[in-house]
């Protein structure tokens, strides 16, 4: 799992038909304390996410078992929207 933050979105026309309906989001990996990681993942939105929002996502074959996934072809799935961050 990895926290990220959601800073835009995907529009994509043509795709593979098990897409139609998913949002798709760009999200950009963060530390626990809130600050930028490298890259960017693009990520199907499971759980209504909105921009800017802190999310926990997941990839691999934990992706297509999120709500919704199940025989797409994804690799990142956004399957939480985090509240708060405690590091003790």
């Amino acid at each position: 799992m990895i926290l990220a933050r959601v800073v835009g979105t995907v529009v994509a026309t043509r795709k593979d038909p098990r897409l139609e309906g998913k949002k798709l989001l760009i999200l950009k990996p963060i530390s626990p304390d809130g600050k930028d990681e490298s890259g960017y993942v693009v990520s199907v939105d499971t759980v209504s996410a909105g921009f800017r929002e802190r999310v926990i996502a997941v990839s691999g074959s934990s992706a297509r078992m999120a709500e919704g996934c199940k025989d797409t072809p994804v690799d990142n799935a956004i399957i939480g929207i985090v509240d708060e961050v405690h590091m003790d």
